[in-house]
């Protein structure tokens, strides 16, 4: 362990998923083979909707696109550094590359929450309110609730990285986790940080549980209202609210199960974790293309323009 006049902590050990060599070179391939479908699968739905104009007027693509490049930066932010420590017996990481993590992940993390709940809204418009849906979610409205999301995610990640910096480590310096995260970190800290797990499940267990709370109560009214429409009309309805509450209950419950519960820790905390950070984001690229006939138009469309591209690169 490395310390500053013996009493600071200068970097964390990872403790990872395994200690044995087996599991982590299968690790280390399920990741890699995850993480490029991450990366690819992500920037496909972003190159999608911005070369398609009908669906970067549309509201729902617009954001859609953006959850997309959410997941794919909030994937560089765990799974590189994972991958690398897979191959090597020590799992260290700096003091100031962990605040950097905890920032990160939370910043993206709690915008794509936010973008989440703006997306039910935006269903919820589009459903309830057909005639008024494109006078009521404008473009001027789209940017703002957007810059809304970011800005709520910047500030809930400055407050989780407040409470860490603050804190003293002195002693203990092993993450029992393949990333730096608020609740084990605060674990190690040369004090009684019950105020501060309070502050944890106050700010990021709440925040998850509100958020979560408000999604499922907008999809239950827009499927009351569905009964209502026609039936080819619901069936579509009925299917983009399917994809949205998949995402969301996939996003969500891992959160709330982790956040709002201080004091304690679960063996299943790890998989929680793998499932939030690296599982969700290559998730959403399946759901929505797989389950959208737009999507699907447009990539059609998009091959087809990119064709006289590939074959000019081969000539």
């Amino acid at each position: 362990m490395k310390k500053e006049n013996d009493s600071k902590v200068m970097e964390f050990v990872l403790l990872g998923l395994s200690s044995s060599w087996e599991v982590q070179l299968f690790l280390f391939f399920m990741f890699f083979f995850i993480y490029v479908a991450i990366i690819l699968g992500n920037l496909l739905i972003v190159v999608t909707v911005r070369a398609d104009v009908d669906l970067l007027q549309s509201p729902m693509y617009y954001f859609l696109g953006h959850l997309s490049f959410i997941d794919l930066c909030l994937s560089c932010v765990t799974v590189p550094k994972a991958l690398g420590d897979f191959l090597h017996q020590g799992k260290t990481i700096s003091f100031s590359g962990c605040l950097a993590q905890i920032y990160f992940l939370h910043f993206l993390g709690a915008s794509e929450m936010f973008l989440l709940t703006v997306m039910a809204y935006d269903r919820y418009v589009a459903i309830c309110e057909p005639l008024h849906y494109l006078t009521v979610m404008n473009h001027r409205l789209c940017l703002q609730l957007l810059f809304a999301c970011w800005c709520g995610g910047f500030i809930h990640s400055i407050t989780q990285v407040t409470l860490v910096i603050q804190l003293p480590f002195c002693g203990p310096n092993e993450v029992d986790n393949f990333y730096c995260d608020v609740p084990q970190v605060i674990k190690l800290a040369c004090m009684d940080t019950y105020v501060v797990e309070v502050l944890m499940v106050s700010n990021s267990g709440l925040l998850s549980l509100i958020c979560f709370l408000v999604l499922l109560f907008s999809y239950v009214v827009i499927l009351i209202n569905l009964r209502t429409h026609l039936r080819q009309g619901r069936s579509k309805a009925l299917s983009t609210c399917a994809s949205h509450l998949i995402v969301v209950s996939l996003i969500f419950v891992p959160c709330v199960f982790i956040y709002l519960r201080p004091f304690c820790s679960f063996s299943v905390d790890k998989i929680f974790s793998v499932f939030y950070t690296v599982i969700t984001p290559i998730l959403n690229p399946l759901i929505y293309t797989l389950r959208n006939t737009d999507m699907k138009t447009a990539m059609k469309k998009l091959r087809k323009k990119s064709m006289p591209f590939c074959c000019l690169l081969k000539g």
